[in-house]
């Protein structure tokens, strides 16, 4: 098969869909590569190291994508790429079609078979491809918590563990996955007072036994949301429906009754976000205020630090992306049910329940096409 792999325009976006390793991987896999030139320049990953890995340079996108079967990327595709997709044409990248009908829309008129990471499923009913970014979201939404919380950035002039004879600052996780997870192992680790809340008291029960007496665990509810994002120092939005608009657990009354200066990073704004406050943000204009309180809502926070965040995805989605260059999609898409589950728009259909639930398109079962 003919891969293809063209430079992120997405703005702040630095991550690389294939990094040198992959790239040759899927040459000793017997494919071509097609890598659009300066690609990987800004994250240290040279042309030459592409050359050498066995990619053939191509000096525009459009080369990139009238040359390949199918496109790897990391972003969902922007209007001047979705011009260039062809019917049958596979797309493999983080799409976050919930919160985009005009998207799914535009993706449907293509004809192309669309797999976003973030909806592909493991053994364990756990999301491999978003894993390894919402590890990295999820550390982040604290480091970058911190440093709005000072006086420069809007915030309260709080350290978030104190000092010896001062309290430390109180932070609230909402949704205790993967993001949730990673962000109270930080705010832990700069010894904030740190609650975590869910839905499942299996998922609780686990996060006790694995943070000990550190960590406070509470069962979502909205008094319970409310009462504890009211006094909050920072608040993380961590929680994830796959593939479907985030709920929104936070009203806008509830930011209203938030401390003057206090600080909500929003990691679910990819999904539409948590609060009624959120809107998208990007690194180089990051924050915003309502009702006093910071809103920090960057829509690809892994791309602050894109190498990290390039090989730790290359990692995660190479051995799909291997299965589909090696089987083509249809034949990979109908051996593999947890691949499948990543398909959300084939052939100008909308093969994702949730995805349809959120846009008001109609659904078709993914099975049901491949059979056809």
């Amino acid at each position: 098969m003919r891969v293809g792999m063209p430079r992120e325009i997405k703005a702040d976006e630095h991550r690389v869909g294939l990094v040198p390793a992959s790239v040759r991987e899927l040459v000793h896999h017997g494919h071509e590569v097609f890598v659009e030139a300066g690609a990987g320049e800004v994250i240290g990953l040279l042309d030459e190291d592409y050359e050498r890995a066995g990619a053939v340079l191509s000096a525009t996108a459009e080369d990139v994508f009238t040359s390949a079967d199918m496109i790897v990327k990391v972003k969902e595709p922007l209007p001047v790429e979705v011009a260039m997709l062809r019917e049958g044409q596979i797309l493999f990248t983080y799409l976050h079609l919930a919160p985009a009908p005009e998207l799914t829309r535009s993706l449907l008129e293509t004809g192309a078979t669309c797999i976003a990471y973030e909806t592909v499923t493991n053994a364990r009913g756990g999301l491999p491809l978003l894993a390894p970014m919402s590890e990295v979201a999820g550390r982040m939404a604290v480091q970058a918590g911190a440093h709005c919380l000072e006086i420069e950035q809007g915030g309260r002039g709080m350290l978030l563990g104190g000092v010896p004879g001062t309290l430390p600052a109180q932070v609230v996780v909402l949704g205790g996955g993967v993001v949730g997870t990673n962000a109270a192992r930080v705010a832990l680790g700069m010894e904030a007072d740190v609650t975590i809340l869910d839905l499942s008291l299996p998922r609780l029960s686990d996060l006790d036994l694995h943070f000990g007496p550190a960590l406070n665990t509470a069962f979502s509810t909205v008094d319970m949301v409310h009462q504890l994002v009211a006094n909050a120092d920072l608040v993380v939005g961590a929680v994830l429906v796959p593939g479907a608009a985030a709920p929104r657990l936070i009203s806008e009354a509830m930011v209203r009754d938030m401390k003057r200066g206090s600080v909500l990073v929003d990691v679910a704004v990819d999904q539409g976000g948590c609060a009624e406050t959120s809107r998208p943000t990007t690194h180089s204009d990051p924050t915003y205020t309502v009702h006093e309180v910071v809103h920090y809502c960057v829509a690809n926070m892994p791309g602050a630090v894109a190498r990290t965040s390039a090989f730790a995805l290359n990692n995660a989605t190479l051995p799909f992306t291997l299965a589909l260059a090696d089987q083509g999609a249809e034949m990979a898409l109908s051996a593999d049910p947890h691949l499948l589950a990543g398909l959300n728009v084939y052939r100008g259909q909308v093969t994702y329940r949730a995805v349809s639930e959120s846009t008001g398109l109609p659904y078709t079962d993914p099975s049901t096409v491949l059979r056809a």
